[in-house]
């Protein structure tokens, strides 16, 4: 198949910063993004990954910026499908801008439409959706710039972080709050700094699984369920996955040994885990592939922590990309794992080439 992959690389969300910002402050002295800004950019190294990886599976590949020139590179080239992994910068419908365009030029992709990303972005969005469906997930509340910051009677521990990011932004170690003065000064950091809503949740005390599922329809699969040991983060530290447990305690030269694939789970847990993530997945009509957080209350009831439909899948097993993990424990290698993607996304359009996951 002729493939094109859509990507936000790290050097195009600069060059959108910096275009953004002197567009919106012309005058006015430019402050310094904060350390987490760009952490949802893919490295050049990942790109290439990916790109080669699919060709090593036989495919025509080329690989489209998701920038301004998006629209027009995409026209011109009439892919037979644009596998998407671009993330964006700015706004709640920064995910779905290439399924946007695709959907423009009649180009079929892979992974979720525009409306499924942009709520799957929005944390409240999404709590919202799971509590009508009677999905469990963790009590909240959401703060927006200029409003009271009323917390009265709010279960603590909590966790604070921006209504609408990922790749752990927003989320440090002291997101954790255990007070009402603690919390809403960080409401206030984190609605200063991030520009957007900010969220309160409370903080679950039970065990934290990510569960990589695929497919679509009746054929949706669940893959390995990876556990997260929080025990191995540093003294100290709170029992989250947060920017410093995933990019400055977690590295090359010592990677944080917190994963476990397969879980070690009861057949009881396993299918609580299963039946809640395949649900979630279609109530909120995710396509093809996504990453879904679950953590237990004190009850023993797992919970929707948060979905990934566009999940972060780093080629070298050191990185501790959790969707590659499950795949590989499964029996994918990352060119198995990216090419059923592809085939599975082409089976939804009723492309020739495309065929239903493996059962």
């Amino acid at each position: 198949m002729r493939i094109a992959v859509a990507y936000s690389s790290k050097l195009g969300l600069q060059k959108e910063y910096g275009k953004n910002v002197s567009e919106e402050l012309p005058d006015q002295e430019e402050e310094p993004p904060s350390l987490d800004f760009f952490a949802e950019g893919d490295s050049e190294e990942t790109i290439n990954a990916v790109m080669n990886a699919l060709r090593s599976k036989g495919h025509d590949v080329c690989g489209v910026e998701a920038d301004d020139k998006a629209p027009e590179n995409l026209s011109r080239i009439r892919p037979d499908i644009v596998f998407n992994i671009a993330e964006g910068l700015f706004g709640d419908f920064r995910e779905s801008y290439i399924p946007m365009v695709c959907e423009r030029l009649g180009i079929p992709y892979s992974g979720s439409g525009p409306l499924t990303l942009a709520i799957c972005l929005n944390k409240a969005r999404t709590k919202e959706i799971l509590s009508y469906y009677s999905i469990p997930n963790a009590k909240f509340a959401t703060f927006h710039a200029g409003e009271e910051i009323n917390l009265e009677g709010f279960k603590f521990p909590a966790v604070i972080k921006p209504v609408a990011e990922g790749s752990s932004k927003g989320i440090f170690d002291d997101s954790v709050v255990h007070d009402i003065g603690t919390a809403k000064k960080r409401i206030v950091e984190k609605l200063k700094i991030y520009r957007q809503p900010v969220i309160v949740e409370e903080f679950l005390e039970g065990r934290e699984f990510t569960v990589a599922v695929w497919g679509n329809g009746e054929n949706i699969e669940v893959l390995p369920i990876v556990a997260i040991n929080y025990d191995e983060l540093p003294e100290g530290a709170h029992k989250i996955y947060s920017y410093e447990a995933k990019w400055v305690w977690d590295t090359p030269e010592k990677p944080l040994d917190i994963f476990q694939c397969p879980a070690k789970l009861s057949s009881k847990e396993k299918k609580l885990i299963d039946s809640l993530v395949k649900r979630t997945f279609t109530v909120l009509g995710v396509r093809d592939l996504c990453r879904i957080d679950v953590r237990f209350d004190s009850n023993g009831v797992p919970n929707i922590l948060e979905l990934n439909p566009l999940p972060g899948i780093l080629p070298d097993p050191e990185d501790n990309s959790c969707f590659p993990k499950a795949a590989r424990t499964a029996g994918y290698p990352y060119a198995d794992m990216l090419d059923n993607v592809v085939k599975i996304a082409a089976a939804r359009y009723g492309l020739k080439k495309g065929c239903a996951v493996k059962q």
